[in-house]
């Protein structure tokens, strides 16, 4: 009888994708074996995927029995279910709540700011790149005063809030967003990517319009 050597744990993204960054990277981080399937625009269309999400969005987390999308709730269950250390996920209530806030600000001002100006600029789509370019410098330069004396978002050490808003930031250049005005935001972008087994998140090949 042979035995499967088939990771527990499958997650559906894009190379390119920021959600599905975070997911990745912090898979890597915590040394859990995992199956990538690269799941494009045809794919994310297709009754199975379809199945497993049906906004038809990425990243999406298999985990044995387990179907859970969104990139911000798989870092908290991959936290909860796999790190007992609490490092990544402190549960001290301010360090909690801290975590929490920068958790929503991933899903708020990150996205639609630096996350939408990146995907305006590179792919097109609805939406305004001017307004998503004035939410990326305001929440960048609250950022940046926010790392001026501290080296992590929402603790001493790296927590799941530093992984969630590190793709986007990282890569807003793409949406024409520069970082030189944002020192404290670029010496924590060289934190997070030294952060051991992390991957850094991909520039994108396609050309930017001037």
């Amino acid at each position: 009888m042979s035995i499967s050597t088939q990771p527990a744990i499958t997650l559906y993204g894009t190379p390119l994708s920021g959600h599905a960054h975070r997911v990745e990277a912090f898979l890597n981080i915590l040394g859990l074996p995992y199956r990538y399937v690269d799941a494009n625009a045809e794919v994310r269309k297709s009754e199975t995927f379809l199945a497993l999400n049906p906004f038809g969005q990425i990243p999406v987390l298999v985990d044995g029995d387990l179907v859970l999308p969104d990139s911000v709730a798989i870092l908290v269950y991959l936290a909860d279910r796999y790190d007992g250390s609490g490092h990544w996920k402190p549960k001290a209530p301010e360090e909690a709540a801290q975590v929490q806030r920068w958790l929503s600000i991933a899903s708020g001002d990150l996205r639609f700011g630096p996350a939408l100006a990146r995907i305006l600029t590179l792919w097109g789509g609805a939406g305004s790149l001017t307004d998503a370019q004035r939410i990326a410098e305001r929440v960048l330069r609250f950022m940046d005063g926010h790392l001026a004396g501290r080296d992590w978002l929402a603790a001493e050490r790296p927590t799941i809030a530093d992984i969630a808003c590190y793709a986007y930031v990282a890569r807003a250049p793409e949406g024409h967003i520069p970082l030189d005005p944002y020192p404290a935001v670029r010496r924590w972008l060289e934190r997070v990517e030294a952060i051991p087994a992390l991957t850094p998140m991909p520039q994108s090949a396609i050309p930017q319009s001037a």
